[in-house]
């Protein structure tokens, strides 16, 4: 054969190839990656790892004794994301830190510390085979944790060596999930505890929020938005704590009004300063530097202003000062007015009478007679009133549905805090603290049209609904996929890819017949 036609025959393949891949690839809906309530701050949008997605404190619902915090770290974690699957980083530090005297500063600090081992590195399988059990030998990739509790500088190492399950893999991999993540709950000391993957149970319409607000079905109180988290997974720390362990006094408050009944918490993310490359290894070295913070949601994605968002995951409550524009002339608020017009409250400079006292019991204070501790330095915490009883009919709006057991005291898995944030803002809880204040209509009927998680939560502890697994899970980014729909949804978008790329390929031999005609007129 002469060797230009040789030559273009292979060029031609490999263009048919590559028209293929692109085909097939170019029609997955990226742009839902990138827009996301998680990332929110340029530093910690690359490093996701040591990124914080969301942060919960609430009363235990079947154990009313014991307060359940959780922190989720990791966003979009899309289940069949092989052969290195998700889990912790050894490297980072993650930490649940309680204030509970209201002065702005940490006086517990519950730290999580992994440790990731492989039994067998001559292959590139996660698992060998069917794992039954965490200390089934087909888990080829393990990891562990300590659990240190740090209180009036002395440090307490109250677990060690505690697993966590692998990732949901699918059914041949790991066929009873459930029992791998009940083996996992451990309790340790007086705490009970859970490190490992869950399903995302934040939800809210990322795609129409990101889009310059976009509200897709008006007012957004009846639905008709699109769950960007939805099948999507993330890491989950769960601590189950007495409440005498967590107050101030060491007691179990009963009176709300009580001095010790508020509680302040928040997560953080510390990583060493120095990390240096080589080898095929990282080594870190230095000391611990705080590269995520994370407390009340969505103060850092809309509140804080981008310029600020790193220094925000670098800070530290008592520091919220600077911070403090935000809360009181919220950006929200002026694109609330100038979208949908609604009318919102006063808006004014900290500390004058024109300032949103309502944001700023709500982000920095707490609220009186409810989530204010006495003699509260202003900071944003997560503040819970531990004195307050799960109550048996709980409403997704919270203390704006006079559910004062849900957000803004504390927040529960499936409290609307999107809804609420921005009810919030455009001044459904003002009158609270102006009586003659009248909020515009739409000001409570406003939302993201996504009213509850894509999956139910659990009723014990830790709560979270699983991980969906990787093999059920076609992509993560269509539609957050086929999760939970029928075979013949997946074997139609199979159908769809295919043809794609048959047609593709139709494409590449008519470019290869051109380029031998050419060769052979050559």
């Amino acid at each position: 054969m002469n060797h230009k036609i040789t030559k273009n025959i292979r060029k031609a393949t490999l263009f048919a190839l590559l028209i293929a891949v692109v085909g097939t690839v170019s029609f997955q809906p990226l742009g839902s990656l990138m827009a996301s309530s998680h990332r929110e701050a340029p530093l910690i949008s690359g490093d996701p790892k040591a990124d914080g997605t969301d942060f919960y404190a609430f009363v235990s619902p079947d154990k009313s004794d014991t307060v359940t915090l959780i922190a989720n770290y990791l966003p979009f974690e899309n289940p069949p994301g092989g052969p290195n699957f998700y889990s912790f980083d050894d490297n980072v530090r993650y930490e649940i830190k309680i204030d509970n005297d209201g002065d702005a500063v940490e006086d517990i600090t519950y730290r999580y510390k992994f440790t990731t081992t492989t039994q067998k590195g001559d292959t590139f399988l996660y698992n060998t085979g069917p794992v039954k059990s965490l200390s089934d030998p087909n888990l080829n990739v393990r990891q562990t944790y300590s659990l240190t509790k740090i209180q009036d500088g002395a440090e307490t190492v109250i677990g060690q060596d505690i697993p966590t399950p692998p990732s949901n893999i699918g059914p041949k991999s790991t066929p009873n999930y459930d029992k791998l993540q009940a083996e996992a709950v451990k309790t340790v000391g007086a705490v009970k505890t859970f490190a490992g993957q869950s399903d995302d149970p934040f939800f809210a319409d990322l795609g129409g929020l990101f889009d310059l607000l976009t509200i897709r079905k008006l007012p957004g109180n009846a639905g008709g938005g699109s769950d960007g988290l939805k099948g999507f997974s993330v890491q989950s720390l769960a601590l189950q704590v007495p409440i005498s362990e967590l107050t101030n006094d060491k007691s179990r408050p009963t009176d709300p009004k009580a001095a010790a009944a508020v509680i302040g918490a928040w997560t953080t993310s510390s990583r060493q300063s120095t990390t240096v490359l080589g080898g095929g290894k990282a080594s870190s070295s230095g000391e611990y530097v705080q590269v995520s913070r994370l407390g009340a949601p969505l103060v850092n994605e809309v509140v804080v202003p981008l310029a600020a968002k790193d220094l925000w995951n670098s800070s530290v409550p008592a520091g919220d000062a600077q911070f403090a524009n935000g809360v009181t002339n919220p950006e929200l608020g002026k694109l609330l007015n100038a979208l949908y017009k609604v009318k919102v409250p006063p808006q004014g400079n900290f500390g004058t009478a024109e300032a949103r006292d309502d944001l700023v019991a709500i982000f920095l204070t707490g609220i009186p007679d409810l989530t204010q501790p006495p003699n509260v330095k202003p900071s944003e915490q997560l503040r819970l009133n531990v004195a307050i009883a799960p109550t048996q009919n709980p409403n997704r709006m919270g203390v704006l549905a006079k559910d004062n057991q849900g957000y803004p005291n504390g927040r529960r898995l499936a409290d609307d805090v999107t809804d609420i944030s921005v009810q919030a803002v455009a001044g459904a809880v003002y009158p609270l603290f102006h009586k003659d204040f009248k909020p515009d209509p739409l000001a409570t009927q406003l939302g993201d049209g996504v009213d509850k998680n894509d999956k139910p939560f659990r009723s014990s502890f830790p709560y979270l609904a699983l991980p969906s697994n990787g093999y059920a899970t076609t992509s993560g980014l269509d539609e957050r996929a086929s999760v939970g729909n029928s075979d013949k949804d997946s074997d139609d978008d199979m159908g769809k890819t295919i043809a794609i790329a048959v047609g593709a390929l139709a494409l590449g031999a008519l470019a290869a017949s051109l380029l031998m005609r050419r060769g052979s007129r050559a």
